[in-house]
């Protein structure tokens, strides 16, 4: 069958179940849509960061998504010494039940950052967002349960819609708060808060009132140096939204192949694991101001036969400009 009847009618019955918010694996290569308070948290001029994720894909396209941002420090020279303030632009492309349901968000995020101490080791950031979201079904390529007969889809139904493009728009705000630390100016650790979906928007495609709930998530990790060479990097991830949860627990070592320390060529290898779901095996690869990853998610959970243990595969990449500039602020960030 090529369409899932299950999947479009969960899909067209949002006013009766709890949505989630599209996810990645990969959550630290996503900041904007982790945290609006890493808005202009990096080293460098400017910051493009990129993921893709095909989710389930034995299941006919079940969920792809997509995004892209742009963010950057602001009146660099006009702050306080360990001070940044930073703005940022995302977008992200959500598509569901082999694009019967689309969602596209559009965002500015900002953020300051205060510096705590004297040597700019330990920095307090919070950072707002506001998102445009426009949800689209498509009821023209959905199939419906009381269409399946004994012969196949019979194409007529009892649903009732005016339209055959059903859309909704909301404006949208997010929130959060960050702490980054170290201890020699060579290490890092972080913890950050975001809520998501502050004002719980309206979303229905059936009218009535169903509103978005918010998205906790709790965020953490760091890196230190193992060797000259080598560096351990650790993250942490939990969220919750409308009563479902997941935990994302793991880490990779970063080997720098040319050894140095503003522009290192740099391969990553490691692991994090989504409890009671999947495996997720990481490859990195960092050359010049680049670093891509790819995962690939291993299903372990009940789904995992339908799946055949295949939760789906996710690529990233950042790039962050770096001029060379002796007069730019070095900020110590994270970056799993």
């Amino acid at each position: 069958m090529k369409r899932i009847t299950f999947l479009v009618v969960c899909c067209l019955s949002l006013t009766l179940v709890k949505a989630q918010d599209p996810h990645f694996s990969q959550f630290y290569a996503s900041p904007l849509s982790l945290n609006p308070a890493l808005t202009g948290r990096f080293d460098g001029n400017f910051r493009l960061a990129a993921n893709y994720r095909n989710q389930w894909p034995t299941i006919n396209n079940a969920f792809t998504t997509a995004t892209a941002s742009i963010d950057m420090p602001i009146m660099v020279n006009r702050l306080p010494e360990f001070d940044t303030w930073g703005v940022g632009l995302i977008g992200l492309g959500d598509q569901s039940g082999n694009k019967i349901l689309r969602n596209n968000y559009i965002g500015i995020s900002t953020a300051y950052s205060k510096g705590l101490d004297e040597d700019g080791f330990h920095q307090l950031a919070i950072g707002f967002q506001g998102v445009y979201a426009n949800k689209r079904l498509d009821v023209s390529l959905a199939d419906f349960e009381d269409e399946l007969t004994s012969f196949g889809f019979t194409g007529v139904t009892s649903e009732v819609f005016n339209n055959d493009q059903v859309v909704v728009n909301y404006f949208d705000l997010n929130a959060g708060i960050l702490y980054t630390g170290s201890t020699n100016g060579y290490n890092n650790y972080y913890l950050g808060v975001s809520m998501y979906h502050v004002n719980k928007p309206k979303e229905s495609f059936l009218g009535g009132d169903y509103f978005l709930q918010p998205r906790l998530t709790i965020h953490g990790g760091g890196y230190t140096p193992i060797d000259d060479n080598k560096t351990l990097h650790a993250s942490i991830m939990h969220q919750r939204q409308a009563g479902a949860s997941e935990t994302i627990l793991g880490g990779a070592i970063s080997m720098n192949l040319n050894g140095e320390e503003e522009k290192p060529t740099a391969i990553y290898a490691g692991m994090w694991y989504r409890f009671n779901d999947a495996v997720i095996p990481y490859v990195g690869l960092e050359i010049q101001n680049f670093r891509f990853g790819l995962t690939y998610d291993v299903n372990t959970s009940s789904l995992s036969t339908a799946s055949n243990s295949r939760g789906g595969t996710e690529m990233s990449i950042v790039y962050i400009y770096k001029p060379g500039d002796p007069l730019l602020k070095k900020n110590n960030c994270p970056k799993f």
